[in-house]
């Protein structure tokens, strides 16, 4: 099976959805405790993670699981990018190479 841009689209969304999951999981944890065990937030993330899962089941459908699969490095990218502007962490010069070689294996595997 050949792997069409269509699911590799589907697969680049599933991991900014799946980012964004990580995200509020991070921000609904702060309240994560035995009197409240579910916040809104991390219903919010759970839901995100199953919508990402739903787009990657409908990559799976159009390509082959050993293009695609790898293409899910880019989640890290996300969530990196995302946590230096939502949660103002801080970034430096090691995360920025581990992106840069994630997104160079990406691109080498798309290939």
């Amino acid at each position: 099976m050949k792997v069409d841009i269509i699911a590799i689209m589907l697969v680049v969304i599933a991991t900014f959805f799946g980012a964004f999951g990580s995200l509020y999981l991070k921000k609904g944890s702060v309240k994560f405790g035995l009197k409240n065990l579910f916040n809104w937030k991390l219903m919010f993330g759970g839901f995100i993670y199953v919508l990402s899962t739903v787009f990657f089941i409908f990559a799976l459908k159009r390509g082959d699981v050993s293009i695609l699969y790898p293409i899910t490095a880019l989640t890290y990218i996300w969530v990196s990018l995302l946590s230096v502007k939502v949660l103002k962490e801080k970034m430096n010069k090691f995360k920025w190479m581990g992106i840069v070689l994630i997104m160079i294996g990406v691109v080498i595997i798309t290939l």
